[in-house]
């Protein structure tokens, strides 16, 4: 907001001029009632119109100056922010969750600042500007419009409290109808296939009927107080024309007065009536920088400078690392402490639920641990710059997730939209690929590495997509690969170039995790770890545990719970 301030002050100082411009016409109008009617001055008609058109032609040009500055405030808020929005919502735990929602706020709060909200703002505070002609002209009149304004004034304030409330219900109902809408149109194949299309467009009815009604709420008030500040405004102009008209027969001023006082009053309570309009705006504007704020403060160890480290070798340790379920009591990680290092393949496995998937987002650095620490050559992955440490892990997730665009762009992870080398992109990309064993695969497609997907990586198959992924991970041969279930897509020829590819990268020295159900791949493990229900039962070497699993005896250690 610091770095939009000369636009605001800007369009502060141009309402000035535009709000001492809209005088002209009452001015106008005393001349012509009080010198041109009386007298028939021709000429003094002529010039009077003449000064009167160009001083409305110029309050036009200001008042179109004034809303670009306003729109050049929202351009620049835009520039600003935007990418920091994004960058806080995506750097958070629950990014996923709130990146819709932050994204809607912050467009609310950048219309609220370059719209008709901030327009009404900018003309509030020169309401006393008429009040004073109103006085000047006569006390009367002056008084009927500064207690006719004051009324309108309670008005919009009694318009606040009962609003605020109701559109706020009405954001939080409407947020989540449309995250509900959108979770279920990203997965409406599986809606059709499953036969849930109606029961769902049911469900959305009435989460969207809930949104609605809140809405309606909030609009009939509003409409309600707006309706009433109208008759009033309308009421105190009448009354205006009445006085006037009184004051003129006692001769306390002239006839020309009379429709300068209507006139006036109009446009000292107008602001009023436009700031009450705008209200439901200018309300949702104010929460939504609230709700901007607290992200902003919640995520605020993003800005804290870190010191460039050296690339790491992938020597991996976990120290006494836990993770709290979302819901309940029980952990989904109970004070994990192994090592694995640069040349090991570690195979985890264990029953569905153990957290075999959450320890691989701990170990990807997708999610921070409520307890302990996780370190990559003796350095906290805290201490490293989210970015610089993502350079340095190779991760698969169990269901790979592609992104809308090209196969290399995906591949070399949208290396390209931060302007690093389209040759050296190319290059990574294809030897990612061929590492993976799956360049002979995208050449087959219709355009090669050219060729687009849809968003969620819709144009290929799952054991394609997961191929790919693969070569994601293995781009710019990272020293820490993280694979959680890479073989539950694939035959037999993307398993065995699968496991071509984990024996290459143990031999360039890369550390490995490999998280599997299929035992399959587990042959190539150095060490297998199992889980079970988020605790260590059993670490060891590949042939001991296989035995002892086979045996009924895993080696369980005492396992420390997480409070």
């Amino acid at each position: 907001m610091r770095a939009c301030r000369w636009h605001l002050a800007l369009a502060f100082g141009f309402s000035a001029l535009v709000n001492i411009l809209y005088l002209a016409p009452t001015l106008y109008m005393m001349q012509v009632y009080d010198r041109v009617v009386p007298t028939g001055g021709l000429l003094t008609l002529l010039f009077v119109t003449v000064v009167v058109f160009f001083a409305l032609a110029t309050l036009a040009f200001l008042d179109h100056i004034r809303s670009r500055i306003l729109v050049r405030a929202g351009l620049r808020l835009d520039r600003q922010l935007a990418g920091a929005v994004l960058s806080r919502v995506l750097g958070s735990r629950d990014g996923g969750a709130r990146i819709n929602q932050a994204m809607r706020e912050f467009d609310q709060f950048r219309g609220a600042v370059s719209g008709q909200g901030a327009l009404a703002l900018c003309d509030a505070p020169w309401t006393p500007i008429y009040l004073l002609f109103c006085f000047l002209l006569h006390p009367a009149l002056g008084a009927l419009t500064f207690f006719g304004g004051l009324l309108l004034l309670v008005l919009a304030m009694f318009n606040e409290r009962s609003a605020k409330p109701r559109i706020e219900a009405s954001s939080k109902a409407s947020a989540a109808a449309y995250a509900a809408q959108e979770t279920v149109a990203t997965q409406s194949e599986i809606v059709r296939a499953l036969g849930m299309r109606q029961a769902l467009i049911a469900r959305q009815l009435r989460e969207r009927d809930v949104a609605v009604a809140a809405q309606a709420d909030a609009q009939f008030v509003g409409g309600a107080y707006s309706g009433t500040i109208k008759f009033l405004r309308l009421i105190l102009q009448s009354l205006a024309l009445g006085l006037g008209a009184l004051l003129a027969v006692q001769g306390e001023i002239s006839a020309g007065a009379i429709i300068a006082a209507s006139v006036l009053l109009s446009r000292a309570v107008q602001p009023i009536e436009l700031v009450v309009g705008a209200w439901n705006g200018i309300v949702q504007a104010r929460q939504a920088w609230g709700n901007l704020t607290e992200l902003f403060a919640a995520t605020a160890e993003q800005d804290t400078p870190r010191t460039a480290l050296p690339d790491p070798k992938g020597d991996l340790a976990l120290e006494g690392v836990g993770v709290r379920a979302p819901v309940g009591d029980k952990p989904l990680l109970k004070h994990l402490a192994f090592t694995v290092s640069p040349g090991e393949i570690l195979g985890v496995i264990g029953p569905s639920g153990a957290g075999k998937t959450t320890l691989a987002r701990i170990l990807s650095g997708g999610m921070a641990p409520d307890v302990g620490k996780v370190r990559l050559d003796g350095a906290d992955y805290a201490a490293w710059d989210a970015e610089r440490l993502a350079r340095h892990i190779g991760y698969l997730p169990q269901d790979s997730v592609l992104f809308a665009g090209t196969i290399k762009e995906n591949i070399s992870r949208f290396a390209g939209a931060m302007g690093e080398a389209a040759e050296t992109v190319d290059a990574k990309a294809v030897a990612a690929a061929k590492a993976a064993g799956v360049h002979e695969l995208i050449l087959r497609l219709p355009q090669g590495y050219d060729t687009p997907l849809g968003a969620g990586g819709r144009g290929l198959s799952a054991g394609q997509a997961q191929r790919v992924a693969l070569a994601r991970a293995l781009y710019g041969d990272p020293c820490l690969l993280i694979l959680d279930e890479p073989n539950s897509h694939l035959d037999m020829d993307g398993e065995a170039a699968l496991l071509n590819a984990v024996k290459a990268a143990k031999a360039r020295g890369a550390a490995i995790v490999l998280i599997a159900h299929r035992t399959g791949v587990l042959g190539v493990a150095d060490r297998l770890l199992v889980l079970r229900e988020g605790g260590i039962e059993g670490l060891g070497p590949r042939d001991e545990i296989a035995a002892r699993l086979q045996a009924g005896r895993p080696s369980a250690p005492r396992v420390v719970s997480v409070n």
